[in-house]
């Protein structure tokens, strides 16, 4: 239940999803079980303050909400497909992900009401942007189970995101023990750089340019290619032009012809590259470009590559601190 970002598709992360919190209600029911299973709360989501389990038993999960609920042992009993994220899941995650029951295809349109229904979920948590909530039958999944929709805004916002999803579905336990070991892992890799990061002025060129259209994806601070390098101490120069919603207020697409203005005042520059380490089409158009050749920072032979840039879970960010560690590596020999 996931729609591929292109350029349009950023543009639709468009909404800000103002609801942020969740939180239990003061008057929850109670079946009367002394386990807390039958209790509900009143939930915060993007789409209303929803009453659900205080303790769901059978979840069913979508988009963005499938690796994070993966990654938190949540009881998913149903899932979208998600294979843009197979390449960032740990060989534990990937398993449990193949295993798990697909009830929706990776666009919201290819959901399968009947077999969510055949699931039996007690919650369903739905992680699309809000654009792309009209694309589902709401109505039809309530009649269900509770829904609640916690989907993507600017790309720094997963760290939230994430942390709202694995709540309602009572996931919280390993969310929180994720998050301590990658919190304490990008501590110690700012204390490893703090030497020399922070000095660096640095700009970032991402995966979605448009070759066809000359175009080129520069990312400034809190989006994909940029949030995690920033844990550790990594500081980006400059700002959208006409800055929109979602994504497009860490991010643009200027012209090929306009890479010299955009990148000439950087020390260094960052560039996403695939989970295997190759170069994506659009970065590769950028790099083959006479006019990338002569930026000051790439003449200086100081360009670095990092994976794992769409990285939207804490688990999977440990990967990319990983990548950006190895990236930056030789600024320490220097």
């Amino acid at each position: 239940m996931f729609v591929r970002r292109s350029s349009g598709l950023i543009g639709a992360l468009a909404l800000s999803l103002a609801l942020a919190g969740c939180g239990s209600s003061d008057d929850g029911k109670d079946s009367g079980a002394k386990d807390g299973k039958g209790k509900t709360r009143v939930f915060a989501a993007d789409n209303g303050k929803i009453t659900i389990p205080v303790d769901p038993q059978r979840v069913v999960a979508t988009g963005y909400a499938v690796p994070v609920l993966i990654e938190a042992g949540a009881p998913l009993v149903g899932i979208s497909s998600w294979q843009r994220g197979e390449p960032m899941m740990s060989e534990k995650d990937l398993a449990a992900y193949k295993k798990l029951t697909k009830v929706a295809g990776e666009a919201a349109a290819e959901t399968n009401y009947e077999a969510i229904a055949e699931a039996d979920p007690d919650l369903i948590v739905i992680g699309v942007p809000a654009p792309v909530l009209g694309d589902i039958d709401v109505k039809r999944l309530e009649s269900i189970a509770p829904v609640v929709a916690i989907g993507p805004t600017v790309p720094s916002a997963w760290r939230d995101l994430s942390h709202r999803q694995a709540d309602a579905a009572g996931a919280l336990k390993q969310f929180d023990s994720v998050k301590a070991t990658y919190e304490k892992k990008a501590a110690e890799l700012a204390k490893k750089y703090e030497s020399v990061l922070p000095e660096l002025k640095l700009g970032h060129v991402g995966s979605y340019g448009e070759v066809s259209k000359g175009t080129f994806h520069r990312e400034f601070g809190r989006s994909w290619g940029t949030n995690i390098a920033e844990d550790i101490g990594a500081e980006y120069y400059g700002k959208v032009k006409k800055p929109g919603p979602g994504s497009r207020a860490v991010s643009e697409y200027p012209s090929i012809e306009e890479l010299p203005a955009s990148l000439g005042e950087a020390d260094a520059i960052t560039y996403s590259v695939q989970a295997d380490g190759s170069v994506p089409e659009m970065v590769k158009y950028v790099m083959d470009s006479k006019l990338w050749k002569n930026l000051p920072a790439v003449k200086a032979g100081k360009t670095y590559p990092i994976g794992y840039t769409e990285a939207a879970t804490y688990g999977q960010a440990m990967k990319t601190l990983d990548s950006v560690d190895k990236a930056f590596a030789p600024l320490l020999d220097r």
